[in-house]
């Protein structure tokens, strides 16, 4: 049976110009993943990483402030994972931390960590939704920055720049 559209990702392999996404082809050579195993690896990190995310805001709702820290953290950290299977995981973490978005990446990390400690030690759920907003917005500055010329124009619109 021959697979034919964007499923078939091993036989298009000749027309899909390699992009930075596939540079770390090397690190998964060595753990046997082929293309199109990697970008189910993305895809499926990003869906669980959304599905434990949604499941800790529900419990945010719920009144289980400890249960939505650790769901909404679990579910950002699969997430960023997920990334890890387009570009390997060693380039992924050599491009965070990356002078144009070493910030962004230390106050995303720490945002994370922020959100345990406002709800196992200070226990207040306002201190934690405020760190889940930062932690946004820094993975928003973190992402932008992929993107030639991203940020001046988000400084442009909010008339920073």
């Amino acid at each position: 049976m021959s697979s034919k559209g964007w499923f078939n990702l091993e036989a298009a392999a000749g027309t899909i110009p390699e992009t930075q996404f596939f540079e770390g082809d090397s690190a998964f050579k060595a753990l046997g993943l082929t293309r199109t195993q990697r970008l189910y690896g993305f895809a499926g990190c990003y869906a669980i990483g959304f599905v434990l995310s949604v499941l800790g805001t529900v419990m945010f709702f719920i009144g289980g402030l400890a249960s939505f820290s650790v769901l909404f953290a679990l579910g950002t950290v699969v997430s960023l994972i997920g990334t890890g299977f387009l570009i390997g995981f060693l380039k992924q973490t050599k491009l965070m931390f990356k002078p144009v978005r070493v910030l962004a990446t230390i106050v995303f990390l720490a945002m994370i960590v922020m959100i345990f400690i406002a709800a196992f030690v200070l226990s207040n759920g306002t201190l934690c939704i405020i760190f889940v907003i930062c932690e946004y917005l820094a993975f928003l500055w973190y992402t932008l920055s992929y993107i030639p010329y991203a940020r001046t124009a988000v400084l442009k619109v909010f008339g920073m720049a």
